[in-house]
């Protein structure tokens, strides 16, 4: 019985691999990594009013390199893509209020500019990402729940680059067909 069901999750595993493989399923960092090269160096420019702010985007943007595009940090000589970004100021929308008028959820929203220079091209994006949180009634945004909505905004606003980048490996792959 034990038998039985350890081929049977084999026959499933090797049915949705044959099915990935037959369908011509490519992830989408492997487009990415034909636009970017697999190194890249990334320069974040520090806002001079909110500072703490850009530290977390670079941070945020490192990760996405490694993790997302699968591709490894370089420096700026070694690097087949530099990425400059700029980081608008954060912006904080009230979006429920309770019964007394007191804000209990905010959406915090990030714009990233960002500049791609590669050996052969130079192009500019805007991204944006928004994260939704909750407060205690009457209560004052602390830092810690504006750093942590800058983060998870900086993140979706990086996946949004990140989608625009593979759309554009994805078209460069087609017309080489």
């Amino acid at each position: 019985m034990l038998k039985m069901a350890q081929s049977s999750k084999l026959f499933v595993i090797l049915l949705v691999v044959i099915t990935f493989i037959g369908c011509g399923y490519i992830p989408s960092a492997r487009y990415a990594r034909t636009v970017l090269g697999d190194k890249i160096s990334t320069r974040v420019i520090i806002s001079p009013t909110d500072p703490e702010n850009s530290v977390i985007v670079k941070d945020a943007v490192d990760l996405a390199i490694i993790e997302v595009f699968h591709a490894s940090l370089s420096d700026k000589k070694g690097s087949n893509t530099h990425l400059t970004i700029r980081i608008s100021k954060p912006v904080y929308h009230a979006l429920q209020y309770d019964s007394n008028g007191y804000i209990v959820s905010y959406r915090a929203t990030i714009s990233l500019s960002i500049t791609r220079v590669s050996k052969e091209i130079r192009k500019k994006y805007t991204s944006s990402g928004t994260y939704d949180f909750s407060v205690d009634p009457n209560a004052v945004l602390t830092d810690q729940q504006r750093f942590d909505a800058i983060e998870y905004s900086s993140i979706k606003a990086i996946s949004a680059f990140v989608a625009h980048v593979s759309a554009e490996g994805s078209q460069k792959k087609q017309e080489k067909r």
